[in-house]
Protein backbone atom coordinates (compact mmCIF):
# COMPACT_ATOMS: atom_id res chain seq x y z
CA UNK A 1 0.00 0.00 0.00
CA UNK A 2 1.62 3.85 -0.91
CA UNK A 3 2.37 5.59 1.60
CA UNK A 4 0.99 8.95 2.66
CA UNK A 5 3.96 10.86 1.79
CA UNK A 6 3.87 8.95 -2.26
CA UNK A 7 -0.01 9.51 -2.65
CA UNK A 8 0.38 13.40 -1.57
CA UNK A 9 3.20 13.17 -4.28
CA UNK A 10 0.85 12.22 -7.15
CA UNK A 11 -1.68 14.52 -5.93
CA UNK A 12 0.59 17.51 -6.69
CA UNK A 13 1.69 15.99 -9.95
CA UNK A 14 -1.63 15.80 -11.32
CA UNK A 15 -2.54 18.99 -10.14
CA UNK A 16 0.72 20.66 -11.62
CA UNK A 17 -0.19 18.47 -14.89
CA UNK A 18 -3.87 19.87 -14.93
CA UNK A 19 -2.66 23.59 -14.45
CA UNK A 20 -0.17 23.21 -17.35
CA UNK A 21 -3.21 22.00 -19.54
CA UNK A 22 -5.27 24.93 -19.17
CA UNK A 23 -2.75 27.13 -20.06
CA UNK A 24 -1.68 26.21 -23.06
CA UNK A 25 -5.26 25.57 -23.97
CA UNK A 26 -5.86 29.22 -22.97
CA UNK A 27 -2.78 30.35 -24.88
CA UNK A 28 -3.96 28.82 -27.82
CA UNK A 29 -7.22 30.37 -27.67
CA UNK A 30 -6.06 33.61 -27.72
CA UNK A 31 -3.28 33.10 -30.41
CA UNK A 32 -5.68 31.61 -33.15
CA UNK A 33 -7.27 33.64 -35.67
CA UNK A 34 -10.88 34.97 -34.60
CA UNK A 35 -13.43 33.78 -37.30
CA UNK A 36 -14.46 36.97 -37.96
CA UNK A 37 -17.35 36.01 -40.30
CA UNK A 38 -21.14 36.74 -39.13
CA UNK A 39 -24.98 35.70 -39.96
CA UNK A 40 -25.10 38.80 -42.44
CA UNK A 41 -21.73 37.66 -44.25
CA UNK A 42 -23.49 33.95 -44.87
CA UNK A 43 -26.76 36.14 -45.72
CA UNK A 44 -24.86 38.48 -48.86
CA UNK A 45 -22.70 35.47 -49.93
CA UNK A 46 -26.01 33.52 -50.54
CA UNK A 47 -27.95 36.36 -51.83
CA UNK A 48 -24.36 36.81 -54.40
CA UNK A 49 -24.83 32.82 -55.06
CA UNK A 50 -28.39 32.74 -56.19
CA UNK A 51 -28.37 36.32 -58.40
CA UNK A 52 -25.45 34.87 -60.08
CA UNK A 53 -27.59 31.86 -60.73
CA UNK A 54 -30.53 33.61 -61.37
CA UNK A 55 -28.67 35.53 -63.89
CA UNK A 56 -26.85 32.28 -65.98
CA UNK A 57 -30.73 31.16 -66.38
CA UNK A 58 -32.45 34.37 -67.45
CA UNK A 59 -32.63 35.78 -63.57
CA UNK A 60 -36.19 33.17 -62.60
CA UNK A 61 -34.71 32.03 -59.73
CA UNK A 62 -33.96 35.14 -57.69
CA UNK A 63 -37.51 36.44 -58.69
CA UNK A 64 -39.13 33.51 -57.04
CA UNK A 65 -37.75 33.48 -53.92
CA UNK A 66 -37.33 37.33 -53.47
CA UNK A 67 -41.35 36.51 -54.11
CA UNK A 68 -41.68 34.23 -51.60
CA UNK A 69 -40.37 36.07 -48.69
CA UNK A 70 -42.12 39.74 -49.15
CA UNK A 71 -45.46 37.56 -49.44
CA UNK A 72 -44.27 36.02 -45.94
CA UNK A 73 -43.63 39.62 -44.76
CA UNK A 74 -46.65 41.35 -45.81
CA UNK A 75 -48.27 38.00 -44.44
CA UNK A 76 -46.60 39.06 -40.75
CA UNK A 77 -47.27 42.77 -41.01
CA UNK A 78 -50.96 42.09 -41.81
CA UNK A 79 -51.41 39.47 -38.59
CA UNK A 80 -49.34 42.60 -36.61
CA UNK A 81 -51.82 45.28 -37.88
CA UNK A 82 -54.46 43.40 -36.92
CA UNK A 83 -53.27 42.55 -33.21
CA UNK A 84 -52.29 46.14 -32.97
CA UNK A 85 -55.78 47.35 -34.39
CA UNK A 86 -57.50 45.05 -31.83
CA UNK A 87 -56.00 46.52 -28.92
CA UNK A 88 -56.41 49.66 -29.64
CA UNK A 89 -60.13 48.87 -29.83
CA UNK A 90 -59.83 47.32 -26.60
CA UNK A 91 -58.14 51.03 -25.47
CA UNK A 92 -60.29 52.75 -26.32
CA UNK A 93 -63.45 50.75 -24.86
CA UNK A 94 -61.59 50.74 -21.59
CA UNK A 95 -61.58 54.52 -21.36
CA UNK A 96 -65.07 55.37 -22.75
CA UNK A 97 -66.09 52.82 -19.94
CA UNK A 98 -64.03 54.64 -17.59
CA UNK A 99 -65.41 57.87 -18.45
CA UNK A 100 -68.82 57.08 -18.20
CA UNK A 101 -67.89 55.24 -14.69
CA UNK A 102 -66.80 59.26 -14.01
CA UNK A 103 -69.49 60.96 -15.22
CA UNK A 104 -71.30 63.16 -13.05
CA UNK A 105 -74.24 63.11 -14.95
CA UNK A 106 -74.87 59.41 -15.63
CA UNK A 107 -78.20 58.04 -17.92
CA UNK A 108 -81.02 57.00 -16.28
CA UNK A 109 -81.49 53.48 -15.53
CA UNK A 110 -84.33 51.92 -17.53
CA UNK A 111 -86.40 51.36 -14.10
CA UNK A 112 -86.17 54.88 -13.52
CA UNK A 113 -87.87 56.37 -17.02
CA UNK A 114 -90.95 57.07 -17.61
CA UNK A 115 -92.17 54.41 -20.15
CA UNK A 116 -94.88 54.12 -22.66
CA UNK A 117 -97.01 51.28 -23.30
CA UNK A 118 -97.30 48.59 -21.08
CA UNK A 119 -94.16 49.62 -19.28
CA UNK A 120 -95.28 49.26 -15.61
CA UNK A 121 -92.46 51.01 -13.91
CA UNK A 122 -92.73 53.91 -16.03
CA UNK A 123 -96.62 53.70 -15.37
CA UNK A 124 -95.50 54.01 -11.81
CA UNK A 125 -92.96 57.20 -12.04
CA UNK A 126 -95.93 58.73 -13.84
CA UNK A 127 -98.29 58.19 -11.06
CA UNK A 128 -95.10 59.44 -8.49
CA UNK A 129 -94.94 62.57 -10.46
CA UNK A 130 -98.08 63.45 -10.57
CA UNK A 131 -98.22 63.57 -6.83
CA UNK A 132 -95.06 66.07 -6.61
CA UNK A 133 -97.26 68.31 -9.21
CA UNK A 134 -100.06 67.71 -6.01
CA UNK A 135 -97.83 68.80 -3.62
CA UNK A 136 -96.42 71.52 -5.37
CA UNK A 137 -100.17 72.95 -6.13
CA UNK A 138 -100.79 72.87 -3.07
CA UNK A 139 -97.42 74.46 -1.73
CA UNK A 140 -98.39 77.30 -3.42
CA UNK A 141 -102.00 77.63 -2.30
CA UNK A 142 -100.53 77.88 1.03
CA UNK A 143 -98.05 80.54 0.07
CA UNK A 144 -100.86 82.58 -1.03
CA UNK A 145 -102.96 82.17 1.71
CA UNK A 146 -99.89 82.92 4.12
CA UNK A 147 -99.42 86.22 2.39
CA UNK A 148 -103.39 87.10 1.74
CA UNK A 149 -103.51 86.50 5.48
CA UNK A 150 -100.05 88.89 6.51
CA UNK A 151 -102.41 91.78 4.05
CA UNK A 152 -105.25 91.66 6.53
CA UNK A 153 -103.60 93.80 9.21
CA UNK A 154 -100.08 95.51 10.28
CA UNK A 155 -100.17 92.85 12.78
CA UNK A 156 -100.90 89.11 12.65
CA UNK A 157 -102.22 86.99 16.03
CA UNK A 158 -101.33 83.34 14.26
CA UNK A 159 -103.62 81.65 17.26
CA UNK A 160 -104.92 78.13 18.56
CA UNK A 161 -108.51 78.42 20.08
CA UNK A 162 -107.89 76.32 22.83
CA UNK A 163 -104.14 77.62 23.44
CA UNK A 164 -103.95 79.31 26.77
CA UNK A 165 -100.71 81.08 25.55
CA UNK A 166 -102.64 82.27 22.57
CA UNK A 167 -105.58 83.82 25.13
CA UNK A 168 -103.32 85.72 26.84
CA UNK A 169 -101.76 87.05 23.87
CA UNK A 170 -104.77 88.04 22.43
CA UNK A 171 -106.41 89.59 25.71
CA UNK A 172 -103.28 91.58 26.26
CA UNK A 173 -103.36 93.11 22.23
CA UNK A 174 -107.01 92.86 21.68
CA UNK A 175 -108.57 94.10 25.48
CA UNK A 176 -105.47 96.21 27.01
CA UNK A 177 -104.69 98.37 23.99
CA UNK A 178 -106.29 100.09 21.35
CA UNK A 179 -104.43 99.66 18.14
CA UNK A 180 -104.98 100.53 14.64
CA UNK A 181 -105.41 99.23 12.36
CA UNK A 182 -106.89 96.13 14.77
CA UNK A 183 -104.61 93.24 14.90
CA UNK A 184 -106.33 90.45 12.84
CA UNK A 185 -106.69 86.72 14.39
CA UNK A 186 -106.13 83.46 12.25
CA UNK A 187 -107.27 80.66 14.39
CA UNK A 188 -104.99 77.29 13.02
CA UNK A 189 -106.56 75.13 14.70
CA UNK A 190 -109.88 76.08 12.76
CA UNK A 191 -108.44 76.63 9.24
CA UNK A 192 -108.75 74.28 6.27
CA UNK A 193 -104.50 74.71 5.81
CA UNK A 194 -103.91 75.29 9.64
CA UNK A 195 -101.00 73.43 9.52
CA UNK A 196 -99.44 73.60 6.36
CA UNK A 197 -99.43 77.41 7.50
CA UNK A 198 -97.92 77.17 10.74
CA UNK A 199 -95.17 74.77 9.07
CA UNK A 200 -94.38 77.97 6.66
CA UNK A 201 -94.46 80.34 9.57
CA UNK A 202 -91.87 77.52 11.45
CA UNK A 203 -90.01 78.74 7.83
CA UNK A 204 -90.27 82.11 8.13
CA UNK A 205 -89.54 82.82 11.70
CA UNK A 206 -88.03 79.90 13.68
CA UNK A 207 -91.23 80.04 15.82
CA UNK A 208 -92.81 76.63 15.73
CA UNK A 209 -95.63 77.41 18.37
CA UNK A 210 -98.58 79.70 18.89
CA UNK A 211 -99.12 82.34 19.71
CA UNK A 212 -96.71 83.78 16.53
CA UNK A 213 -97.70 87.54 16.47
CA UNK A 214 -96.17 88.88 13.68
CA UNK A 215 -95.88 93.10 12.55
CA UNK A 216 -95.00 93.39 8.81
CA UNK A 217 -93.83 90.22 8.39
CA UNK A 218 -91.82 90.20 11.76
CA UNK A 219 -92.60 87.92 14.44
CA UNK A 220 -92.01 89.76 18.09
CA UNK A 221 -92.59 86.37 19.86
CA UNK A 222 -95.72 84.39 22.00
CA UNK A 223 -97.60 84.69 25.02
CA UNK A 224 -94.98 85.43 27.39
CA UNK A 225 -92.99 87.95 25.21
CA UNK A 226 -96.42 89.98 25.16
CA UNK A 227 -96.59 89.64 28.70
CA UNK A 228 -93.23 90.67 29.21
CA UNK A 229 -93.90 94.03 26.66
CA UNK A 230 -96.87 94.86 28.54
CA UNK A 231 -95.50 94.22 31.92
CA UNK A 232 -92.40 96.67 31.38
CA UNK A 233 -95.05 99.01 29.29
CA UNK A 234 -92.63 98.84 26.28
CA UNK A 235 -95.31 97.14 24.12
CA UNK A 236 -96.59 100.52 22.41
CA UNK A 237 -92.89 101.43 21.82
CA UNK A 238 -92.27 98.01 20.00
CA UNK A 239 -95.39 98.46 17.46
CA UNK A 240 -94.61 101.42 17.03
CA UNK A 241 -90.76 100.92 16.18
CA UNK A 242 -91.70 98.06 13.96
CA UNK A 243 -95.14 99.93 12.02
CA UNK A 244 -93.45 103.58 12.70
CA UNK A 245 -96.87 105.91 11.65
CA UNK A 246 -98.95 103.38 10.20
CA UNK A 247 -99.61 102.10 13.27
CA UNK A 248 -101.21 103.73 16.02
CA UNK A 249 -101.31 101.93 20.03
CA UNK A 250 -102.66 103.35 23.03
CA UNK A 251 -102.91 101.78 26.49
CA UNK A 252 -106.87 101.86 27.28
CA UNK A 253 -107.66 103.97 30.08
CA UNK A 254 -110.44 101.38 31.35
CA UNK A 255 -109.92 97.73 30.50
CA UNK A 256 -111.20 94.22 31.41
CA UNK A 257 -108.45 93.03 33.15
CA UNK A 258 -108.14 96.57 35.69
Amino acid sequence: MPSPRRIRLLLYVALGALITMLFVSSHFRETKERDTRTIQDFYHKTMNAMDRGGGEKGGGGRQKVVGTHNQGLDDDDEIVAQAMAERLRLAEQKAKDNANAKAPNKPDDPEDIIGVGSSASGQKKKGETKKKVEETDEDHEVEAELTAILKKSPIIIFSKSYCPHSKKAKGILLDKYDIYPAPYVVELDQHHLGRKIQDKLVERTGRSTVPNIMVFGVSIGGGDEMAELDRTKTLAEKLKELGGRRIQVAPRAVNKHA
